[in-house]
């Protein structure tokens, strides 16, 4: 990794902690750490799950306890297991909770303000479109790859989703009974795999690889939710596959699409993909894509 690459990071971390008050105790004037103060942030109006608060934040579930711990001290906040499940605990803002995070929403303001206020309207139009980019890239860099099982729950729930999108973007609709979707046994090893993406441990992606013996590698069901879109996730997902199937001794990986998926075809473009011949009979294909695989050789 370049050098001078983490030393502009490191550069840009000591500024950003210095200009935001994170370096003192009491964050924003109001005597709490500043992971008090995100966990009222998180928490907001609704009830929230801690297990799924702490995996948003990606924070030690010891810290996140010892942090509600004194904030339901301070009478902040209420943390209770769930009736329906005892082993889930939830938390939730008190009314004095609801006052102190409506005082820090303010003195955010006032923080920001006091960012903006000393630069001029070009400067303040880079730095707010900067910090939008980092923020962009930041996230993009949280997002976590995992081969789970076909029937995984989050698998499944990307799966629906993807359906979903193509019934209602494609001009006939979409059934999956009658698109030549792979047998989960298809997606699973030896035979294949099926990547999620994750961020902040919730799904926002999914993609499959079939190796079928003596054929080349194929790409199946790959989604992307909305929210996680036009952060690489796509070209990502392209490249982990490729990589698999390269692992795997092949050298030729394919795909098809629908002429509706437009984004999704100009991808294939730049990353390499050429346009081929049907070869399969896949009802809602309109494009088929072949790419020759770089990684290792054969041996």
């Amino acid at each position: 990794m370049d050098r001078a690459q983490i030393e502009q990071v490191r550069s840009f971390n000591r500024t950003v902690t210095e200009r935001v008050g994170v370096l003192h105790d009491g964050y924003l004037g109001r005597g709490r750490p500043i992971g008090e103060a995100r966990l009222l942030w998180e928490i907001g109006e609704q009830e929230q799950d801690v297990r799924r608060l702490r995996e948003r934040l990606g924070l030690d579930s010891g810290y996140v306890s010892r942090l509600l711990r004194s904030l339901a001290d301070d009478g902040l906040v209420t943390v209770e297991p769930l009736p329906s499940d005892r082993r889930v605990r939830t938390v939730r803002l008190t009314d004095a909770g609801r006052e102190e995070r409506a005082m820090l929403d303010e003195r955010s303001d006032e923080l920001a303000g006091s960012l903006l206020g000393p630069l001029n309207e070009g400067q303040r139009a880079r730095l707010v479109a900067a910090m939008a980019e980092v923020d962009r890239l930041l996230t993009a860099s949280t997002v976590t790859l995992d081969a789970v099982d076909p029937d995984h729950p989050d698998a499944q729930k990307c799966l629906r989703s993807y359906f979903t999108e193509l019934q209602e973007r494609f001009e006939t609709g979409f059934d999956p009974a009658r698109s030549l979707l792979p047998d989960a046994g298809e997606l699973r090893p030896p035979h294949g795999l099926f990547l999620v993406a994750r961020l902040q441990g919730e799904p926002v992606g999914c993609a499959g690889l079939k190796l079928p013996p003596g054929a080349p590698a194929e790409i199946k069901r790959m989604w992307v939710a909305p929210r996680a879109r036009r952060l690489g996730l796509g070209r990502r997902f392209l490249g982990e596959l490729e990589a698999r199937a390269a692992g795997e001794g092949r050298d030729v990986l394919r795909l098809d699409t629908n002429r509706t998926l437009g984004a999704a075809i100009g991808l294939y473009r730049t990353y390499g993909f050429q346009e081929v011949p049907a070869f399969n009979d896949e009802p809602y294909a309109h494009h088929w894509f072949e790419k020759r695989v770089s990684g290792p050789a054969r041996g």
